[in-house]
């Protein structure tokens, strides 16, 4: 499987070439470091947001994972509570859409069965839809890369 996300905020989240695998329940680790202050899951057009807030917070000298879940059903529960450890327990999902049945609520469900304490903010569209431009709903709805940074720093004050 090759795929290539290139949404309307100009980062393209890229995967593919002939040695890239995907497996159904799988995650993927974008972006890490050992010094990871927080778990920042995204998917598609968020997975985008996700990485402009990392590109954003690693100028301010804060590093955050970036995790794409690949699927949400099945969710990778071990790779979210194995991550959310190294993170300190801190984990963001990013979903452009209501958190009823979404990642928000599958990785809530990971992190219940962890043995450590977790902190968990679920970014997703609370209102009701429009039409607009990407990145004026993505920030209106409060899941663009301004948003899920400002979501980081609240956590890690």
């Amino acid at each position: 499987v090759s795929t290539q996300s290139t949404g309307s905020s100009g980062i393209n989240a890229e995967y593919g070439g002939a040695d890239e695998q995907f497996e159904i329940g799988k995650a993927k680790i974008v972006k890490s470091s050992p010094t990871d202050k927080v778990l920042v899951i995204g998917c598609g057009i968020t997975l985008e947001s996700a990485m402009g807030a990392y590109s954003t917070l690693a100028d301010e000298g804060t590093n955050i994972r970036v995790m794409d879940p690949f699927t949400v059903k099945p969710l990778d529960c071990e790779a979210v509570v194995r991550n959310a450890r190294e993170c300190g327990g801190k984990v963001i999902t990013v979903e452009d859409h209501y958190p009823q049945g979404g990642l928000g609520e599958a990785v809530a469900g990971a992190l219940s069965s962890a043995d450590f304490l977790t902190n968990q903010k679920i970014l997703a569209v609370r209102e009701i839809p429009r039409s607009g431009p990407p990145a004026v709903l993505l920030d209106m709805f409060g899941i663009s890369a301004n948003k899920v940074a400002d979501a980081v720093r609240e956590m890690t004050k």
